[in-house]
């Protein structure tokens, strides 16, 4: 249900592009990011601290998109947002004494310190990867590439890392006798 509802508001705002245009969709963006978050609020009694991250740099980027009638502004998004996700792994890579990315998930999977230290610094380098290649195509390439890439380029790129992570995970597991 959770992974539904990280996706609703990609897929909103691309149907709402499809058959209006940017700053509808952007509206709906933000509408949507927020009853995210209040449904989380039913479901879950709490608020995801990346949903609500997201609806605050959404309705920020979003309401300039609208108010200015300026696309830049939304295209900033996915950059803003995975510069900060970068920044927050490489902190907790090196000033912490355990990688965010353990944190999350050392309690299903169990593997030494030294991989979970390169998964966390490849998923940083991909956030700052993917940061820097949504500024190219936001502002090398026509609006309806950039929406296109938003919706599916990166939902691609995500999709092969995690399948890379779970290859490298299942390769470092101490296997079972």
């Amino acid at each position: 249900m959770k992974q539904i509802l990280n996706i609703l508001p990609m897929l909103t705002f691309f149907i709402f592009y499809q058959f209006y245009d940017i700053f509808i969709a952007s509206g709906a963006l933000i509408i949507v990011s927020g009853l995210i978050c209040i449904l989380y609020w039913f479901l879950y009694h709490e608020i995801d601290k990346i949903n609500l991250f997201s609806f605050f740099v959404i309705s920020i980027l979003g309401s300039l998109t609208i108010f200015f009638h300026n696309s830049q502004f939304i295209k900033w998004k996915i950059t803003i947002i995975y510069i900060i996700f970068s920044i927050i792994l490489l902190v907790s890579q090196f000033l912490t004494k355990k990688p965010i990315i353990q944190r999350f998930l050392e309690k299903d999977i169990n593997i030494s310190n030294i991989y979970w230290r390169k998964i966390n610094f490849l998923w940083s380098l991909f956030f700052l990867f993917c940061s820097l290649l949504n500024i190219y195509i936001a502002f090398w390439c026509s609006e309806k590439t950039w929406v296109h890439f938003k919706v599916f380029g990166f939902t691609i790129l995500t999709f092969f890392l995690i399948l890379i992570t779970g290859i490298y995970i299942n390769c470092k597991t101490p296997k079972k006798k």
